[in-house]
């Protein structure tokens, strides 16, 4: 089993590259940083996993630059998209992002994607709320297509573009794991489809914690089915209870993030601590 950290780099919190040398001075194995372009002040989308929007998700870095100034100051850990809403954005110039990521990090990228979950944010970026997932996957088929031919092309309805040229390509082959986020009744089709794990978020409204271990099990089953290995299990809003963690392995997850609020470093930092010695027992104990 391996651990990692999922934080909003913000205009107030710890900055990106000094959490993310914290996380690997720890022994965590991972950082995650999540995506938001903005939010819609009107706020008619609830919150899925609360009543207050926290102003994390307002005040956030872009995720790309606060990866890249992750990779500059780390070495081991790997680096997450936790998740990027790839539906907000143009695929030729994320492909571009991705890619120079994993080379600027030395092939250590984790491609987490979802379909977002505030309706008016992801209509301001012009795309109909029950058309995001073909969107979607448009954009993570035409980037794959970019990360792995020398003269990529593509025609959907939301993505099209004829032979072009896009360096650097991927360290990792045939490049950066994709990761679905969610569980919606789609969700595992698409990591069927186009993804090579998933990322279930198991925390939910009023600090609810599902496991998700009939899922899992579910997951596992298709994926023997198509002949395939079992995909690697990412979890969000894990829970900070060795029991639960070790059920969360005996389903088949591969890494358990765990969550932190976006504060300065004298608040994360202790936090950080806390979790270290979690995991460190976990270990210890042969989680």
């Amino acid at each position: 089993m391996e651990f990692g950290i999922c934080m909003f780099a913000t205009d107030y919190s710890m900055q990106a590259a000094d959490l993310a040398v914290a996380v690997e001075e720890r022994g965590f194995d991972a950082l995650f940083i999540p995506d938001h372009t903005h939010i819609p002040a009107s706020r008619e989308t609830q919150f899925t996993i609360g009543d207050e929007l926290p102003p994390d998700y307002s005040h956030n870095v872009d995720m790309f630059l606060a990866l890249t100034a992750a990779a500059a100051v780390t070495k081991r850990i790997r680096l997450g998209t936790g998740i990027c809403l790839v539906v907000e954005r143009d695929p030729i110039i994320t492909a571009k992002e991705v890619a120079s990521l994993d080379h600027i990090s030395g092939g250590r990228v984790d491609f987490g994607i979802g379909g977002g979950w505030n309706q008016e944010e992801l209509e301001n970026h012009g795309i109909p709320w029950n058309r995001r997932w073909k969107a979607a996957r448009e954009r993570i088929e035409a980037m794959q297509a970019i990360w792995t031919q020398d003269e990529a092309s593509y025609s959907g309805e939301f993505v099209n573009f004829d032979r072009i040229l896009s360096w650097p390509k991927p360290v990792q082959k045939p490049y950066p794991p994709v990761f679905v986020g969610g569980d919606a009744g789609g969700t595992f089709k698409r990591v069927l489809n186009y993804g090579d794990g998933w990322i279930p978020m198991l925390a939910g409204r009023d600090n609810e914690i599902d496991l998700k271990q009939e899922r899992m099990a579910e997951l596992a089953a298709l994926a023997k089915d198509a002949g395939r290995a079992p995909y690697p299990i990412t979890t969000f809003g894990t829970p900070r209870d060795p029991k639960a963690i070790e059920k969360l392995a005996a389903s088949g997850v591969t890494r358990c993030i765990f969550g932190l609020k976006a504060a300065p470093a004298e608040d994360v930092l202790p936090r950080l601590d806390k979790l270290a010695r979690l995991v460190d027992g976990i270990r210890g104990g042969g989680g």
